[in-house]
């Protein structure tokens, strides 16, 4: 059996190297959004033109990142989404509502401070854990059957 999982959430820090670096040894195949944030926010301009309103700007951007996303969520078996603490991911709030409406196994990552803020994003999920060793440990489980030594 082979996985692939999708990285929603969060750019800041590196909590997707530390998953992939954990997972090296299983059949994972890992999709992201663009994490460089300036190329995420700028790619609609850079290929399509110039706008004068920052709106159409942002608008253009987040078209052409959702048919990255869109694609990537579609085809995961997993997604994981991971909620930071210095900003607010909205996107990743979005990406994990798709991915429940597409029927996909979700896992969600954030500290015990989002508990009662992503009530309703952790309900939709089958696993919320506060470390990425957890997702590795249920990426594992759910290739292998292991539990953690």
């Amino acid at each position: 059996m082979q996985l692939n999982v999708y990285l929603a959430g969060e750019i800041h820090t590196n909590w997707r190297d530390l998953i992939k670096e954990g997972a090296r040894a299983l059949p994972v195949i890992f999709s992201e959004p663009v994490t460089d944030h300036a190329a995420s926010d700028d790619c609609g301009v850079a290929i399509l033109g110039a706008e004068d309103q920052k709106f159409w700007h942002d608008h253009k951007g987040a078209k052409l990142n959702a048919i990255r996303t869109r694609k990537a969520l579609e085809e995961a078996d997993i997604v994981i989404v991971r909620f930071g603490e210095k900003y607010r991911q909205w996107n990743a709030a979005f990406d994990a509502g798709y991915a429940a409406a597409l029927g996909k196994a979700i896992i969600v990552l954030h500290g015990p401070e989002h508990q009662h803020a992503l009530k309703e994003v952790d309900a939709a999920a089958l696993a919320v854990v506060e470390t990425p060793e957890q997702v590795v440990q249920i990426l594992r489980y759910t290739l292998h059957g292991t539990l953690p030594q």
